[in-house]
């Protein structure tokens, strides 16, 4: 149990270190090559990038199931592009997971 602890905890602090925002046009390649994955702004979206290296099908399902993560629809995708919108994004290989939160620059 203290080692799945301790690789949760390494996988948080690691996907912490690399949470960035990023503009949609950025993204273009992920999202044409079915990568991208967006994540409702009530998640936190370490905490499912997290859930994802830990391989936690059961929670995925359920967040899957609620709608909270699914990839991004091509409609979505078309109005980040016409606003080159800026999202938070972290890479939890193979998958770029993004969520669109009001700037708090």
């Amino acid at each position: 149990m203290a080692e799945l602890h301790d690789r949760e905890a390494l996988l948080r602090q690691e996907y912490h270190g690399q949470t960035a925002r990023i503009h949609w046009h950025d993204l273009q390649t992920y999202y044409a090559a079915g990568s991208v994955i967006n994540v409702h702004s009530d998640l936190n979206l370490v905490e499912v990038a997290v859930q994802l290296g830990l391989d936690n099908a059961g929670q995925f399902q359920r967040w899957i199931e609620a709608g909270e993560v699914a990839p991004v629809a091509d409609e979505q995708a078309l109005a980040w592009y016409e606003g080159n919108t800026r999202l938070w994004a972290v890479v939890a290989p193979p998958w770029v997971l993004v969520q669109s939160q009001p700037d708090r620059d």
